[in-house]
């Protein structure tokens, strides 16, 4: 079995697909990757399947190096690439040699990059998923010196690229009421969509904090609310009224009130919103959130299409002689125009 080997991992990489559906009345949240754009992503960049699990890279990655040539894709968070010293462009499609190094620094923009590889991450599924679920206890961090089975790769494109989105400089996010939100006074709702917040740094894959420029929010009636069933996108008010927007891994039951609930598609914005980032919420209607929503995965349907070849620039390929752009003898000291004899 093929492996990718961790000589040096980041402060957090772990294996992550699209998670595991269909446990939450057991208790067990559906996890995965904290951005499930750029899941789909990495799968248009190499021609496979979406289910494929990859690496989730929080801040940073590391060094990595395979045992065969090896299809990868980056997506998400940018992060400082090379191979062996060359740079490697990111939202893009690579070959990394067998035997390379693959060194991926630090995020330039957003937080979450990912690691795709062609074949997918192959390792033993655990109720139907390969996605660790760090909060379960279900897998656990990948370390260094760890080794990761690549899946075998039936595909053979590379060098393809996608043209990045705006989902990592924070923004406005779409949020539909939730179960708490009529309890709200309406002045509080209003100033809770004028309020201008900062992504904090206390943040996770079981939640993000935002602090907002002025005071909380509250309603009158958040020491009553008894448990209750809680999903990723939920906005709750702890304490100090400062929001937290629950995610992937958070927690299936909550007592806090709820003043609204992101809608999915613009969870990627809030997992990739670096600390400090600015951060507004519009409340919209259910049909335009579901219109909203039925777009956004036509979207990620169509990646595939949208996916096409790199144009590089001949000066920034260092192998450009393998290429065999031009085939052939000639002679230096032939007449092109003489003929044959």
């Amino acid at each position: 079995m093929s492996v990718l080997r961790i000589l040096s991992g980041g402060p957090q990489l772990s294996v992550q697909d699209a998670g595991r559906p269909g446990y939450r009345s057991q208790g067990l949240t559906v996890a995965g990757a904290m951005d499930l754009t750029a899941l789909h992503e990495g799968a248009a960049l190499l021609r496979q399947s979406p289910t494929m699990a990859a690496i989730e890279m929080a801040g940073s990655g590391g060094v990595f190096t395979a045992d065969r040539d090896t299809r990868i894709a980056l997506t998400g968070a940018v992060m400082a690439t090379n191979i062996d010293g060359t740079a490697l462009a990111w939202n893009a499609s690579h070959l990394l040699p067998a035997g390379a190094r693959l060194t991926i620094g630090g995020a330039q923009t957003g937080s979450y990059g990912y690691l795709h590889l062609g074949g997918g991450v192959n390792t033993a599924p655990v109720m139907n998923a390969r996605a660790t679920h760090l909060r379960a206890g279900i897998g656990a961090a990948l370390q260094s010196g760890d080794t990761v089975p690549i899946g075998d790769d039936a595909g053979t494109d590379i060098g393809m690229g996608l043209i990045p989105d705006s989902r990592f400089d924070g923004g406005t996010l779409r949020c539909v009421s939730s179960m708490q939100t009529s309890s709200f006074a309406a002045d509080v709702l209003a100033r809770f969509e004028a309020t201008a917040f900062a992504r904090d740094p206390r943040a996770n894959r079981m939640g993000v904090r935002m602090d907002p420029d002025g005071d909380g929010f509250a309603t009158q009636g958040a020491l009553s609310i008894v448990s209750e069933v809680t999903v990723p996108g939920d906005i709750q008010l702890t304490g100090d009224g400062a929001p937290f927007v629950l995610m992937c891994e958070c927690q299936t039951t909550g007592g806090y009130p709820r003043i609204g609930t992101v809608i999915p598609c613009d969870l990627p914005r809030v997992a990739q919103a670096p600390a400090g980032a600015p951060i507004r919420f519009t409340f919209i209607d259910m049909h335009a959130a579901i219109e909203i929503q039925r777009r956004h995965e036509a979207m990620l349907k169509a990646l595939p299409r949208a996916a096409a070849p790199r144009v590089r620039n001949p000066a920034d390929i260092g192998d450009l002689l393998s290429y065999q752009l031009i085939s052939g003898a000639i002679s230096a000291d032939a007449d092109p125009y003489a003929k044959d004899t």
